[in-house]
């Protein structure tokens, strides 16, 4: 049976785009809590006894390796649990956009072992997590700034935070299940 040839919006996309909610959402946010929460775990098993070729394989055409993927998730999910620090503690912080891009590019995130990252997002999800399972109805609604998408309330950005997670760690998963890994 023949493979079917996936476009490039399914590569990139392969959860789908990102979709907010509009209004809190107890269940939906406890859901995407969850998600987060078990993210490290499932990314651990989807590297899981990858060679040092495969983890330097791109996901999709022109797009970044499951390294660079790896690394990325540490990288936005600790500014991620920055933003909710600073708008549980500020009013409407404005926050510090980054060039992921630029990110993925620099030398540790190209070449580097993955198990630090790993670690990070281990230590990083424990802590994250138990800030979002204590967080009470009024503070999902605290919002911040960000200078190139406007106002972000916080129960979004958890809904956010659980597309990301799911976005690329299908990368990976449909990669590996694309080339019979």
């Amino acid at each position: 049976m023949e493979t079917p040839t996936l476009s490039l919006e399914q590569l990139r996309f392969p959860v789908g785009r990102c979709e907010l909610p509009s209004v809190y959402q107890t269940t939906l946010t406890q859901q995407s809590i969850d998600v987060i929460a078990a993210l490290p775990a499932q990314l651990r098993a989807a590297v899981e006894g990858l060679t040092e070729a495969q983890l330097d394989t791109p996901y999709r055409p022109g797009g970044w390796t499951i390294r660079q993927v790896v690394h990325h998730l540490p990288d936005s999910h600790l500014n991620s649990y920055t933003r909710f620090r600073l708008a549980l503690t500020e009013e409407r912080p404005v926050i510090k956009p980054y060039d992921e891009n630029g990110w993925a590019q620099l030398p540790d995130a190209q070449t580097a072992p993955i198990e630090s990252s790993l670690h990070l997002l281990d230590a990083l999800h424990q802590r994250w997590v138990l800030l979002l399972r204590s967080m009470t109805f009024p503070q999902w609604h605290r919002t911040f700034v960000h200078p190139e998408g406007g106002e972000m309330f916080l129960f979004q950005t958890v809904g956010m935070y659980d597309w990301h997670s799911r976005h690329h760690l299908a990368h990976i998963t449909s990669l590996k299940e694309r080339l019979g890994w």
